[in-house]
């Protein structure tokens, strides 16, 4: 399945995910992909909002005509291939902080965002990829805890770059996304904490990945499998 073929840019658009999800609706074929130079409403996993800058940032969104069932690999395999484009790029490592965030040096520098309808049998894979965003332009809450590629990329550059990469790893069995996604593994080792509805916060230290993409985690009581939810690192969310 071409990645890219067709693809549809906009100047600016609301949210290229809520584009992606409309073409989706009219027919558009599977591998579309929708790119913006600006987003004002493009969000993230928790509804939290993300910021494009024109010319600074990427925002990208796939269309996929297949039943996905969410959670599951798919944001890993695209997370994979986000981590190869910024080291195609110039980055020397990047790592994923699971389930879909992209880190560079510990800074989150993209977030990956699925939307699935398997009823109606397609998904839409939406990515931010901050190429080089100045440190003010970052909201607030951002700051010192976001980054950038950090070199003067062309945007449709970067889109070339990860159509390509997401494309090969689409098509790559899972078990070597998921042995990827395991040396690049930021939580592995750690403790982390997670709330779980009211039986409220709980600990423990990240175990890695199983092969449903599920997190692993060592509690006193035993290995606990989360696949959704928001996990805290260090006393606060990444």
């Amino acid at each position: 399945m071409p990645v890219g073929r067709p693809h549809r840019h906009f100047r600016t658009v609301g949210s290229t995910n809520q584009v992606a999800r409309e073409l989706a609706g009219a027919g558009a074929a599977d591998g579309t992909v929708v790119t913006s130079d600006a987003q004002s409403a493009g969000r993230g996993r928790q509804g939290r909002q993300w910021s494009t800058p024109a010319g600074a940032a990427l925002a990208w969104s796939l269309l996929l005509r297949r039943t996905v069932e969410v959670p599951g690999t798919l944001p890993l395999q695209i997370g994979v291939a986000v981590c190869e484009t910024v080291e195609y790029l110039g980055v020397e490592r990047a790592r994923l902080k699971w389930p879909n965030d992209v880190l560079i040096d510990g800074l989150k520098c993209a977030g990956v965002l699925v939307e699935a309808r398997p009823r109606e049998g397609w998904a839409v894979v939406g990515v931010g990829l901050n190429l080089a965003v100045d440190e003010q332009d970052f909201p607030e809450e951002l700051r010192g805890r976001a980054t950038s590629v950090g070199h003067r990329i062309d945007p449709r550059s970067a889109t070339t770059a990860l159509n390509r990469f997401v494309e090969a790893r689409l098509a790559a069995p899972v078990d070597s996304t998921l042995a990827e996604m395991a040396d690049r593994d930021a939580l592995r080792g750690r403790r982390v904490s997670w709330q779980a509805g009211p039986e409220g916060s709980h600990t423990g230290v990240a175990a890695g990945i199983d092969e449903a993409g599920n997190l692993l985690v060592e509690t006193a009581d035993g290995t606990v499998s989360l696949n959704a939810g928001e996990v805290h690192l260090g006393g606060s969310a990444l």
